[in-house]
């Protein structure tokens, strides 16, 4: 006997039929045996639907409130599928966030796990329950209840696995594993068997929407096996672990992210301090920053550059303005008008050739590049954002990526 956690996103509860095949999988691997965690997301568009009606009740809306009211999405679809799978004769229980409990901090709309109480499910599962979690919520030390963020239902299974020591976390989706790109805009990119927690943890957080950041950092961090398959389609989808094959190709894939913005904050005084006061405002606003750059200038000033997603733009601009005299800096601007294209590989760093042949490939299609950052894994680079899809099949055929497809 296994124990495996399955996590449905939003298209895949997206309406009572859907729940039901969904349904369909947890009795899968039940009858197979199996002790079974099933996570669920609110049914697709219902979170927007929501957040857009409290945004019109309040110019400002309360965050605690917001939560309050995003938290009920997952809610309907954690109870329909519990009475489901009970009316099947496979007894299943529904448990919120708080329920479990999942205890978070008290960050509303971007709230982090702290701990989560495995002793209430491993006693309903040991007495053949299926235990139906809401995904994207737990609850803070106060009893509030508070949302993890987007794609936070993926974060909640990941979690949720490795409290139980689960053998492994299923997330089902809408595509059928991790493809080398995005199929959309590149045609020829093809599925991956397995990836490295490494790399998909770059993947995702370079603009590939399979799963979430922070769901791949816990997995990574306690070895949870990961894999992605489709709601709709069998097949063995990608596993994601903590092995490589031998013969795993050195570049992986290509990710890109169209929701980045490029703020730079001008002409401040060129310090060992500067740095710090800008991007510890940020830090204390809860706002990550990516890609950045500084460029000296004349009479002993600086400009920082660097990205944030757009999602954060206004805040980010409102807490640089508010600290404009302690900084202090003489302007701030932005360009929403921009992209980050990133190629995902093993020991990047170490193959120089992986990284002249970047270069060529887009100095040959004339792109122009904006800011450039590497890590031992990631070369990422900021275009215009006309210039994105351009950019990744430039680089999905530079490396090879589609070789595989053209061999089928």
């Amino acid at each position: 006997m296994a124990l495996i956690v399955q996590k449905f996103g939003g298209t895949s509860v997206a309406d009572l039929e859907r729940i039901r095949h969904a349904a369909d999988k947890a009795i899968a691997a039940r009858d197979a045996g199996h002790q079974v965690v099933v996570v669920l997301s609110a049914m697709s568009g219902e979170t927007n639907r929501l957040l857009a009606m409290g945004q019109q009740m309040a110019a400002q809306p309360d965050s605690r409130e917001m939560d309050q009211l995003a938290a009920t999405g997952e809610q309907v679809t954690i109870a329909l599928m519990a009475i489901h799978l009970n009316g099947r004769g496979y007894p299943a229980v529904s448990l919120q966030g708080w329920q479990v409990p999942i205890a978070t901090n008290a960050v509303h709309g971007k709230a982090r796990i702290e701990q989560i109480d495995s002793e209430h499910l491993h006693r309903l599962l040991n007495d053949g329950r299926i235990v139906v979690v809401a995904g994207f919520q737990g609850v803070s030390s106060e009893g509030n209840i508070t949302t993890l963020g987007r794609g936070g239902s993926d974060t909640t299974a990941v979690a949720l696995a490795a409290a139980l020591n689960a053998d492994e976390c299923q997330i089902f989706t809408d595509v059928d594993g991790v493809y080398t790109t995005d199929p959309r805009m590149v045609p020829e990119a093809h599925r991956l068997d397995s990836i490295t927690f490494k790399e998909m943890l770059e993947l995702a957080s370079q603009g590939s929407k399979v799963l979430q950041t922070r769901s791949v950092e816990f997995a990574g961090k306690y070895r949870v096996p990961l894999r992605v398959l489709s709601t709709f389609v069998d097949g063995p989808g990608t596993l994601i672990s903590v092995e490589q094959g031998m013969e795993a190709p050195l570049v992986s894939g290509v990710a890109c992210s169209r929701q980045e913005a490029w703020i730079t904050v001008a002409h401040m005084p060129d310090t060992p301090f500067s740095a710090s006061r800008v991007f510890g405002t940020l830090a204390r606003a809860h706002i990550e920053v990516d890609m950045i750059t500084q460029t000296p200038n004349a009479h002993q000033r600086t400009d920082f550059s660097f990205s944030v997603s757009r999602t954060d733009v206004t805040q980010a601009i409102s807490v640089l303005a508010g600290a404009l005299p302690e900084l202090p800096a003489e302007a701030i601007s932005v360009n929403n008008d921009v992209a980050k294209v990133s190629v995902i590989g093993v020991a990047l760093r170490s193959h120089p050739e992986l990284v002249m042949k970047l270069f060529d490939a887009l100095a040959a299609e004339q792109i122009r590049l904006l800011a450039i950052t590497t890590s031992e894994s990631r070369i990422s680079v900021l275009v215009p954002d006309t210039e994105t899809e351009r950019s990744v099949r430039t680089l999905h055929r530079a490396f090879g990526l589609s070789v595989a497809v053209k061999a089928e």
